[in-house]
């Protein structure tokens, strides 16, 4: 999240991906973007942590905070398989946790000031949506075979509304990638942008002398509480995500 609060700033350059280390093959670009970067540092900070704090640390029978943290974020994960899978869906449990985990991580530390959201770009959260798409197919098609043409057919159909009926359920099964993708991209980009565009006015204000020295104080508050709520929403958003992944769960494995 860039904090820069310079009015001629446009909003939408903190979302601007930017090559580390360039790399192309032919017309195809493989380069390492500061988004690459965000991640794998998301990744790397939460292995890290885990090491430290259960691997050295041994794990203590009475948890610190950080441990306590991350038995929060085990737990969070597993009600949620256990409330929207149930018992069929242990083995979908190190899945969704790592789901959980990467976008969570993701979603905070592109709350740090001059960090990078890579959420907040819709072809990460695509590739994420397909993910989940796919697997959730393949498991509904070992789980069921050729039995999972009946989960297009509503029971007890009018064989005339049939056609309309399946287009409708084909349909709404293929909105599943854009009700996971489109949800999280959203939330994290227009946050983020409506942090910049305040932080971008309160400037202007201060810039401006005279009594907007002190007016600017207004938008700068603003901005302080929608910290705490855009924080909050990344928190809430990688729950969701997860959430809905088990109840696709859910649906593939039992047809309903």
């Amino acid at each position: 999240m860039s904090l820069d609060p310079s009015p001629l700033a446009n909003p939408l350059e903190q979302f601007q991906l930017v090559p580390l280390v360039s790399l192309a093959v032919g017309p195809h670009d493989f380069s390492f973007t500061n988004s690459s970067l965000f991640g794998f540092m998301a990744i790397g900070f939460f292995l890290l942590t885990v090491r430290l704090v259960l691997h050295n640390g041994n794990g203590q029978l009475v948890p610190g905070r950080w441990q306590s943290l991350l038995e929060i974020f085990f737990e969070t994960a597993q009600s949620m398989v256990s409330d929207n899978v149930g018992p069929n869906g242990r083995g979908y449990f190190p899945f969704v946790f790592t789901l959980f985990v990467f976008i969570l991580m993701v979603n905070i530390i592109g709350m740090v000031p001059y960090s990078f959201t890579m959420t907040s770009h819709i072809i990460v959260t695509l590739f994420l949506a397909m993910v989940v798409y796919i697997g959730i197919n393949i498991v509904m098609i070992r789980q069921h075979g050729f039995h999972t043409m009946s989960f297009f057919y509503p029971a007890g159909c009018p064989l005339p509304m049939l056609p309309l009926l399946v287009l409708i359920e084909v349909v709404s099964h293929l909105m599943k990638v854009v009700s996971l993708s489109v949800r999280l991209f959203a939330n994290m980009m227009s946050g983020h942008i409506l942090l910049k565009v305040l932080l971008g006015f309160a400037w202007t204000m201060m810039m401006a002398g005279g009594i907007g020295l002190v007016l600017h104080l207004l938008p700068m508050l603003v901005v302080f509480l929608l910290l705490f709520l855009e924080t909050a929403v990344a928190l809430i958003q990688a729950y969701v995500f997860a959430t809905l992944t088990c109840i696709y769960l859910n649906e593939s494995l039992h047809l309903h």
